[in-house]
């Protein structure tokens, strides 16, 4: 039985998700879950106990120092809460932690306790996915749900997708197979600057979270690190005319796949957003869906690489299995 000592009753609570791993190319979910977590101020008032889910040769544990006495900060998913105020005050209940190792159904069920026990109305679970999109188009953002009467409500897509999961696409069915409201937002990262950080990405998932459960979601200094992202890579796929070539085809397909819609309600929903940050005092959000920032991107990285790398020749096999 879960016992939640100290947090408040909460209005109308929304759980927001994200996890490392698998699930977060270019860490973009788990960021955004981050910058809420850093925006709001949230307390945590839970976590998950590492040794149930994680294999620590896989996730290792990490030494600091805190005033001389050394101390270990385990691997695991903690749970904290904030309160979004203006006139319709809503709690967020936000998740972020690590896929699991192991026991992913417990890990689900327990979640879901907490879910239950806070009154939890709707639970989106933020991912990020590699796919064949250019940098210098908006990040695509898919909904999906598993429920067909809320995929109609939300103007959501019903999942169709077969094949290997990770976590949020497990976690997204135990919610539904539990009863409680579920929805999924994938943004789509180039695979050719797959590297992180990708604050594109992280500022489109917030974008589309917002207009999802209806807050205003602040976003400091995320829109100036998009654009400056955007230019970084823009200056790296420069360098290499087969990467710009090859950007150059993305952008032909995108624009051809996107011609016959007339948009009208992708500019209903920027407007509304404009409409919401004009009220609340905040900078346009048309502007920040476009941004980019690579000033991370161009220090140097884990993987060595300092420049996007070569896109695949046409014919080769796709490793990068992704999911709607």
């Amino acid at each position: 039985m879960i016992e939640l000592e100290g947090v408040p009753e909460l209005i109308d609570p929304v759980m927001v998700a994200a996890f490392e791993g698998w699930n977060d190319a270019g860490d973009a979910a788990s960021t955004a879950v981050a910058h809420l977590d850093r925006e709001w101020k949230g307390e945590v008032f839970a976590a998950l106990d590492a040794e149930d889910y994680y294999d620590f040769q896989v996730n290792r544990p990490t030494v600091f120092m805190d005033g001389g006495v050394r101390k270990i900060t385990w691997p695991t998913t903690r749970l904290s809460v904030v309160r979004v105020g203006g006139e319709k005050p809503r709690d967020l209940v936000l998740v972020r932690g690590i896929e699991p190792s192991m026991r992913w159904r417990s890990f689900c069920n327990e979640l879901l306790g907490f879910a239950h026990e806070l009154g939890v109305e709707l639970v989106v679970i933020l991912g990020a996915l590699l796919g064949d999109t250019p940098h210098t188009r908006p990040v695509p953002i898919s909904g999906t749900t598993s429920d067909p009467d809320l995929a109609r409500r939300m103007d959501l897509e019903e999942t169709k997708y077969e094949g290997p999961t990770g976590i949020v696409g497990v976690l997204q069915e135990a919610c539904t197979h539990a009863g409680v409201p579920a929805v999924s937002l994938w943004a789509a990262v180039p695979h050719y600057v797959s590297q992180p950080p990708n604050p594109k990405a992280t500022l489109a998932l917030l974008n589309r979270l917002e207009d999802l459960i209806d807050v205003r979601i602040p976003l400091g200094e995320l829109p100036e690190d998009a654009r400056a992202w955007q230019v970084g890579v823009d200056q790296l796929a420069a360098e290499d005319s087969e990467v710009a070539e090859y950007v150059q085809t993305l952008e032909e397909a995108r624009d051809t796949a996107e011609l016959p819609e007339a948009s009208g309600e992708a500019i209903a929903r920027e407007f509304e957003r404009y409409l919401r940050r004009r009220d609340g005092g905040g900078p346009p959000g048309g502007l920040a869906s476009e941004g980019g920032d690579g000033t991370s991107y161009l220090r140097d990285n884990p993987s060595g690489r300092t420049r996007p790398p070569k896109p695949p020749k046409a014919g080769a096999d796709d490793e990068d299995s992704s999911e709607d």
